[in-house]
C-alpha cells in the first residue's frame, strides 16, 4: 500500500517557510503575548468588529481552495484521498468563515493589524494546502484504508467537534447584560483550560497524519506553535491562586 508524493519544488519551499513562521510566531507570542482578544492593549491601533474580523480573515482559507479546485488536475480530484482531504480542510473553514462569525455574541473588537496578518496567513496556507492536494499529491486509492489515514481522520473529526463544542460553551458563558471574563465550565474545559485551542491542535494534527505530507505537517506545526503560548497564558491567568 504505497503512497507517492509528487511535489512541485516551490511548494516545498512554501511549506518550509510556514515551519519557520511557526517557530518565529511561537517565539514572539512567548515573549510578548497574544496581540488580540482580551490580551490586546488599548494602544494597538484601529480595530475591526469581531464578527467582521473573523469572517474576513478566515475567508481566504475557503475561497482560495475553491478556486484551486476549479482549475485543478482532473486526475488528482478523481482520487478519493485527495477529495476527502480537501473536504476536511474546506469543512473546517466553511464553519470558521461562514458560520462561526455570525454566532459571536458581542466579542471584543480585533486590532486591524492582527486581522490583516491572519488574512494573509489564511491566503498563504489555503493556497499551499489546496495547491498540493489538487495538483500534486499522488495517493494510491487504498490510502483511505491505511491506518495513518484512518487514525488521522478520526483525530481530525474529534478535534473539530471539540473545537465547535468549546466555542459553544464560550459563547454562552455570560447571561444577557453581563460583562467581564468568566472561567468556562463544562465539556473538555473540565480537564483542559483552553479546550477550544486543544481541539484545533488535535484537528490539524489529525489532518497532517491523514495527509502524510510536508504541507499538512507544516500547518499542524504552525497551529501548535501559535496556539500553545496563548493556551499557556490562559492557564496561568485561570489557575487557582
Amino acid at each position: 500500500m504505497a503512497l507517492a508524493l509528487a511535489q512541485e519544488p516551490p511548494l516545498d519551499a512554501l511549506a518550509y517557510l510556514e515551519c519557520l513562521l511557526a517557530l518565529l510566531g511561537f517565539a514572539a507570542l512567548s515573549l510578548v503575548g497574544p496581540p488580540y482578544g482580551r490580551y490586546s492593549s488599548a494602544s494597538s491601533g484601529p480595530r475591526v468588529p469581531a464578527r467582521a474580523a473573523w469572517a474576513v480573515q478566515e475567508l481566504p482559507s475557503l475561497a482560495v481552495p475553491l478556486y484551486q479546485c476549479a482549475r485543478a488536475s482532473p486526475e488528482r480530484l478523481r482520487c478519493a484521498p485527495n477529495r476527502v482531504l480537501l473536504a476536511m480542510f474546506l469543512a473546517h473553514y466553511t464553519q470558521r468563515s461562514l458560520i462561526f462569525p455570525f454566532l459571536i455574541r458581542g466579542g471584543k473588537p480585533t486590532p486591524l493589524y492582527s486581522c490583516v496578518i491572519a488574512f494573509f496567513f489564511c491566503t498563504y496556507n489555503g493556497y499551499l494546502q489546496s495547491r498540493y492536494l489538487s495538483q500534486y499529491a499522488v495517493y494510491t486509492d487504498d490510502w483511505v484504508s491505511d491506518p495513518r489515514f484512518l487514525i488521522g481522520f478520526v483525530l481530525w473529526l474529534i478535534g473539530m467537534l471539540i473545537n465547535i463544542h468549546s466555542d459553544h460553551i464560550l459563547r454562552n458563558l455570560r447571561k444577557p447584560g453581563e460583562t467581564g471574563y468568566k472561567i468556562p465550565k463544562g465539556g473538555l474545559f473540565e480537564y483542559v483550560t483552553a479546550a477550544n485551542y486543544f481541539g484545533e491542535i488535535v484537528e490539524w494534527g489529525g489532518y497532517a497524519l491523514a495527509s502524510w505530507s510536508l504541507p499538512g505537517g507544516a500547518f499542524a506545526l504552525f497551529t501548535f506553535c501559535i496556539l500553545l503560548p496563548i493556551a499557556k497564558q490562559h492557564h496561568r491567568e485561570n489557575a487557582p491562586a
